[in-house]
């Protein structure tokens, strides 16, 4: 087999080099296509300004909307001292209203429409109270706790409006949550709410559970008299 003959230096260099072919073609290429590669470089620079804006404004929203929640819960706190729940709520709807309106979807805004609900509530307002806590099961959904004090006002709101049916759903939906940490208040409302339904037999089930697997419950006495009667 004949050896393979090794070139000599003059050859090579009249090879061209793989790196300058390489750079010369991408350099060709820039050229063909100048104008597609400005546009596109103008595209991503326009892309990136208005990125940084949106986040720019998405910042200022969330402050603002912060700033807003925390003057009208001062206000709230202020006017509460001296007044009564309904003559309070009066003095600060519009502003709760405002930043709903406003920066609905900001943060600040899903705390202060739950904020909110909980002032229509003390002001007896229970049907705009509903409407703002069905609205914040949605903001709060993966807050199992908070969640779960959304669902148990939303049942005590309905049993304020005579809605009885309403009041049991809830109450229902509450006691059998993955969250145990409401079951045993859930399964007392149920268990006054049936009675009022004149379902005595489910009535005494709930009671039941509560003093078979929540002994240390808050109101476990009322639930023995409740028994013993």
């Amino acid at each position: 087999m004949a050896k393979k003959r090794k070139k000599t230096r003059k050859e090579l260099l009249k090879e061209p080099d793989e790196f300058l072919t390489i750079s010369a073609k991408l350099i060709g290429l820039a050229r063909e296509y100048q104008t597609q590669l400005t546009w596109a470089l103008g595209v991503i620079l326009v892309l990136a300004v208005v990125f940084s804006g949106f986040r720019l404004y998405l910042i200022r929203s969330e402050g603002n909307a912060s700033a807003l929640l925390d003057s009208s819960v001062d206000k709230y706190r202020q006017a509460k001292s001296s007044a009564d729940p309904q003559a309070a709520f009066q003095q600060v709807s519009a502003d709760f209203e405002s930043l709903l309106n406003k920066y609905g979807s900001r943060q600040s805004a899903k705390l202060g429409r739950l904020i909110y609900a909980n002032i229509c509530y003390d002001a007896g307002k229970y049907k705009q109270a509903i409407g703002l806590y069905r609205a914040a099961l949605g903001d709060f959904q993966d807050w199992p706790m908070i969640s779960g004090q959304i669902i148990a006002s939303l049942g005590y709101a309905c049993e304020q409006l005579q809605d009885t049916a309403g009041a049991v759903s809830y109450f229902e939906k509450l006691s059998v949550a993955p969250e145990a940490h409401m079951q045993d208040e859930a399964l007392y409302h149920l268990g006054r709410l049936y009675e009022q339904q004149g379902q005595s037999e489910k009535s005494k089930q709930m009671f039941a559970k509560i003093l078979a697997e929540y002994p240390d419950f808050i109101y476990i006495d009322l639930v023995k008299e409740r028994m013993s009667g």
